[in-house]
């Protein structure tokens, strides 16, 4: 395994991993700025933005940009999150400076033409209409919001329809001109790739970006309380959640190998006592979310009207026993099903090249393999317990969205938390 580093004269870092076994190239520009860099004017600028990036440069039509990546049998897409934003390729080997080309004639020569803008804007806003319409999805941007009211963390990716209805073009390029400069930039590839040949590739091809730093974060100040949306629905959609841990914070892993043997997987305590042994809901699982300085460990759980109200206790009850009843047998295996997560993960260009990218902006360093299973492997009983401990005695933070008449009151299940 190769994995190189560089960094150019303007800032943009260059990192990649050399994959002699493979055909393609995964490469991607990855942006140290989100939902949470927006000011609450222009919540969803960096949404909007990553769709209008697509829509022309000075040299290439939309249609020109996606034509010319097809043509050779490729494909380009992108993501914003809430700090980070990502636009990526994958290509034979041989198509890479195209596929480089490409994302750097997008990332700095975007012309914004106003009537593309009208065009995704109304995209955009139908996205928005459609994530309000599917619950399962909509619900986690209301856990989102409980959690972190009124600040940057807690507003929605997507932004509100009022806002991106009026978002003009001068505040959409303003903030590309602040967001996106070489020093908040990680060019990262995957594959059959020369690191010379790409760094070259991006010298010459980037050298048009500004020079500007990451923008800071605001603070985040977690609170927790409830949102209970009533619909008609079949189902409710129950996200539960506690303050989690951060990016840097030195119970990560402890936590991840929690939310594995938690709600990870088939195997784990929520699956096998909620669905499996008292067929309480369809779908349930735990997860971390974790941000650069605080995170979020959540538990998503879909069932039926009637089933809400024993659902809610259970839930309760399992959360609380957690930290007393670990045994080694479901931390091995949690552990195990996170180390073979993350070197099959090695098998893809493209979630290599994320990987690298993330890793990057996070950390500064792309992190050795052998690092990340020894970390792994080091969690043991008493780390969990301890995170478990940490984590579960925060207050809790509820969103639900459906049939809630026969749902537990938060403040009674927050007491059920607590006995």
């Amino acid at each position: 395994m190769t994995v190189r580093q560089t960094t150019l004269e303007n800032g943009l870092r260059v990192v990649s991993h050399t994959m002699d076994a493979v055909e393609t190239v995964s490469v991607g520009v990855f942006i140290d700025a989100g939902t949470r860099n927006e000011p609450v004017e222009i919540n969803g600028v960096a949404h909007l933005l990553e769709h209008m990036a697509f829509k022309g440069t000075k040299r290439r039509s939309a249609l020109e940009i996606v034509a010319e990546i097809e043509e050779v049998g490729g494909h380009l897409n992108a993501y914003t999150s809430r700090e980070h934003t990502a636009y990526y390729a994958k290509v034979l080997k041989e198509d890479t400076p195209l596929a480089v080309d490409i994302l750097a004639d997008i990332l700095q020569h975007s012309t914004f033409e106003p009537e593309e803008l009208a065009r995704e804007r109304s995209v955009v806003l139908q996205e928005i209409g459609q994530a309000h319409d599917t619950p399962d999805d909509v619900v986690f941007d209301h856990f989102q919001a409980t959690a972190f009211p009124d600040q940057p963390l807690g507003r929605p990716v997507l932004g509100d329809a009022e806002r991106v209805r009026g978002m003009s073009r001068e505040a959409i390029m303003g903030y590309m001109d602040e967001a996106y400069g070489a020093g908040s930039m990680v060019l990262s590839a995957a594959g059959m790739i020369e690191h010379d040949h790409l760094v070259a590739l991006a010298r010459h091809l980037f050298r048009d970006l500004p020079d500007r730093r990451p923008l800071g974060n605001e603070t985040a100040a977690y609170r927790g309380g409830a949102h209970l949306e009533n619909r008609e629905l079949e189902q409710v959609h129950l996200t539960v959640g506690f303050p989690g841990v951060g990016m840097h914070d030195p119970d990560i892993y402890a936590s991840t190998v929690m939310s594995a043997l938690f709600g990870g997987g088939m195997s784990s305590r929520l699956f096998q006592e909620i669905r499996e042994r008292r067929g309480l809901v369809y779908s349930i699982h735990s997860y971390c979310s974790c941000y650069s300085d605080c995170g979020l460990f959540g538990i998503y759980a879909g069932t039926g009207e009637e089933e809400i109200a024993e659902l809610m206790p259970v839930l309760a009850d399992e959360v609380r026993r957690l930290a007393g009843s670990l045994e080694e047998g479901e931390v091995r295996r949690a552990r195990n099903q996170l180390k073979a997560g993350t070197l099959m993960s090695l098998e893809s260009t493209s979630s290599r090249a994320e990987q690298l990218g993330e890793q990057m902006l996070v950390f500064g360093r792309p992190l050795p393999i052998d690092e990340i299973v020894a970390r792994i492997d080091a969690v043991d009983v008493d780390a969990v317990r301890q995170v478990a401990n940490r984590i579960f005695t925060g207050r809790p933070s509820l969103a639900a969205i459906g049939p809630l008449g026969r749902m537990m009151p938060y403040d009674g299940f927050a007491e059920r938390l607590s006995t």
